[in-house]
């Protein structure tokens, strides 16, 4: 096990820079992971931690040791890609014992480990197979067993279940978690997809363009998001946001001249502040009437319930109802939007009004 500090780190192409400053401490035995849209550096993050590309400026260390200047084989990293990386000539079980075999562990030691790794990812009837021989999963499983026979410090994920289908990516997101409580080894997952983010993690790291938007507990995450940006990421559908102003302790109008309370304690702020008000769909209250009137231009069946959508204030707007199929569909809603659940953000900078205004919470917290 191994704690990972990041200091500064920053990363260029030239006179591009793609990763900007970024401060992160991941505890020992924690699973991280990283979110964020393609190109946002998570990708380019993780391969500065394994050495696979160089830093710019700005320091690493993996278990209290600067590993900056080290080779990629010397960090006591194991890497899982995307694409697998499986070498198309060998069995399963060479593919598995490679690296012990370069290491020059001895023929009997690196067969038993490399037997008692095929069983752990259930890989053991399938040690003389060629990788073409495989489904994509059971390829996933040999690059994931491969990592694990080197008794690596770390494990790192490079998006490795883009590559399949939906009910695969259940199973593996199960078993990478059962075998991370198995071993105990310090992982970090980097991943665009927010179901994997929020079911892997021990601690969510969210990136965009470059930077470090959130670091914190996927609950803490959803529930209070520090940007308009985490807020738009992260969730399905995402937050709803309305322009509004600031207009008496704890209420806020919008330009149609509704008026929406928020917790005026949470949230400080002078009168005629311009703000935008947050609430996810779920939390949108449907009344019999005193509501704000939302007129209903499609509702999606999602089998849990149902998406209506709509504009409140001129913006887009969508609830979320927990009803069955076949009800019949409202033309026009009245909702309304419980103060606990609202949240305001600065439309100039993201931020959320009772965030501070520099800086992020960087300590990623322990599997504990």
């Amino acid at each position: 096990m191994a704690d990972i500090v990041i200091r500064n780190v920053r990363k260029s192409y030239g006179k591009t820079e793609v990763v900007h400053g970024v401060d992160l401490t991941f505890e020992a035995a924690s699973f991280v992971v990283i979110l964020g849209p393609s190109g946002c550096g998570k990708s380019t993050l993780l391969r500065m931690i394994a050495g696979l590309e160089e830093i710019s400026s700005g320091e690493i260390a993996i278990a209290g040791r600067v590993v900056n200047k080290l080779e990629p084989r010397e960090r006591g990293c194991a890497m899982v890609f995307q694409n697998y990386a499986l070498y198309p000539h060998m069995s399963v079980a060479e593919n598995i014992g490679y690296a012990l075999k370069v290491a020059g562990v001895p023929k009997a030691e690196r067969r038993a480990r490399v037997e008692a790794t095929a069983t752990t990812v259930g890989l053991g009837d399938y040690l003389d197979r060629k990788p073409a021989q495989l489904s994509g999963g059971q390829r996933q499983r040999v690059a994931m067993a491969r990592a694990i026979v080197r008794e690596p410090k770390v494990f790192l994920f490079d998006e490795p279940l883009s590559n399949l289908d939906a009910k695969l990516r259940v199973q593996m997101r199960h078993e990478i978690r059962r075998l991370h409580q198995r071993l105990g080894t310090t992982s970090v997952f980097v991943t665009h997809d927010q179901i994997e983010a929020m079911t892997l993690a021990d601690t969510l790291v969210v990136m965009n363009q470059g930077r470090v938007e959130q670091v914190g507990r996927p609950s803490e995450v959803y529930a209070r998001p520090r940007t308009l940006f985490v807020a738009g990421f992260i969730g399905s559908p995402p937050m709803n946001t309305v322009p509004a102003r600031i207009t008496a302790p704890g209420v806020a109008t919008t330009a149609a001249g509704w008026t929406i309370e928020f917790e005026a304690a949470d949230f400080r702020a002078p009168f005629g502040t311009d703000v935008l008000v947050g609430i996810r769909p779920e939390h949108v209250r449907i009344v019999a009437h005193g509501g704000h009137d939302l007129p209903v231009e499609f509702t999606e069946e999602i089998g849990t319930g149902r998406l209506h959508h709509g504009h409140l204030a001129g913006v887009p707007f969508v609830v979320h109802e927990e009803a069955g199929p076949g009800e019949a569909r409202p033309a026009r809603l009245s909702v309304q939007l419980p103060a606990s659940h609202v949240h305001l953000f600065d439309p100039e900078t993201g931020l959320r009004l009772d965030a501070a205004p520099t800086g992020t919470a960087t300590r990623a917290l322990s599997a504990a």
